[in-house]
């Protein structure tokens, strides 16, 4: 875990990557969870049997649903100290090369590519790859914004 002091250290960091966050498995149940919370249960991520006939072997995780897990996978690469809050404030590209199989472990890498000042604070862009554990392709490759309010 690398821990900036305060924003003005964090803004120093810019351009520098920050680590890796630990291993986190993809489970069938996250899956079926997120397919009922946004309407979608296509066969690919929910229909155990025809999924493991299909063109990746078995179910696969909505791309969103890798986007969505950016947060835990991020929480342990680095924290700020001396904020009132932090607030996801958008994307600026977000892209997934890689399908994440049921069962695969997935693991978040972090730079930071910018700081800027806004008026309530400022905003922090990070790049964060989203890896897949033994595969030559990342999952999510995503331009992330956060608002960081002292």
């Amino acid at each position: 875990m690398r821990t900036f002091a305060n924003l003005d250290e964090l803004a120093a960091a810019v351009g520098e990557h920050l680590g890796h966050g630990s291993w986190h498995e993809v489970t069938q149940a996250e899956v079926d969870l997120f397919a009922d919370a946004t309407g979608d249960h296509q066969w690919i991520h929910v229909d155990r049997e025809r999924a493991a006939a299909g063109p990746f072997g078995a179910p696969v995780a909505h791309g969103y649903l890798t986007l969505s897990l950016i947060p835990l996978l991020v929480r342990d690469i680095y924290t700020v100290r001396g904020l009132t809050m932090g607030v996801n404030y958008g994307l600026n590209r977000v892209r997934f090369p890689s399908p994440v199989t049921v069962g695969s472990r997935i693991r978040a890498g972090a730079e930071l590519v910018g700081v800027t000042d806004v008026a309530r604070g400022k905003h922090a862009v990070v790049k964060v790859v989203v890896d897949i554990e033994h595969h030559p392709k990342p999952a999510c490759v995503a331009e992330t914004v956060v608002l960081l309010v002292p």
